[in-house]
């Protein structure tokens, strides 16, 4: 398939993209209004090839954005040692689809979700008690083998668009 695209687009042919590939750019479109330098990543929910809702990162709803007065870091320390800086300012691109859909009312029973990169386990488990049977993923996330393994033991298929970590600053 992706030969086939390729012979299309040197030949100036218009290639239709997939559907997960249509609502991987909308995800990504969504990305573009995160207030959060760190990770700016946005996400769609969609059931029947219908959007449901989307949500990007950024603060709760009156409080202020990193992109307006700096980061919120907390340090973890995991069991095997490793410290790491995660800002806690905003809240993530899944929980904000999904308080979304909350708000209007919306089921996301049997819903797919696409977002930039393997859901934190927090997101992990909201997306699980959703309904939601299906998560797309352009890239993996450096913390994101619990959240694998909880998706597969949920049910809940998970795909991505390829192996690689995402990557950002203080990660």
């Amino acid at each position: 398939m992706a030969e086939e695209k390729d012979v299309a687009a040197k030949a100036g042919k218009h290639i239709r993209p997939t559907w997960d590939e249509y609502f991987m750019e909308l995800a990504n479109t969504a990305a573009k209004r995160a207030t959060c330098d760190r990770g700016r990543s946005g996400c769609v929910i969609v059931r029947n090839k219908h959007v449901l809702v989307t949500g990007y990162v950024g603060s709760p709803m009156g409080l202020p954005h990193c992109d307006e007065v700096g980061h919120l870091f907390k340090k973890v320390t995991h069991e095997d040692g490793k410290i790491t800086q995660h800002c806690v300012r905003t809240v993530h691109a899944e929980q904000n689809a999904i308080c979304q859909a909350a708000r209007l009312g919306i089921s996301l029973e049997n819903g797919v979700l696409y977002c930039k990169m393997t859901p934190c386990r927090t997101c992990a488990m909201l997306i699980i008690n959703c309904g939601i049977k299906r998560v797309v993923c352009e890239k993996k996330y450096h913390a994101g083998s619990e959240s694998e393994e909880m998706f597969k033991t949920a049910g809940v298929e998970l795909v991505f668009f390829n192996q690689e970590i995402e990557k950002y600053e203080g990660q």
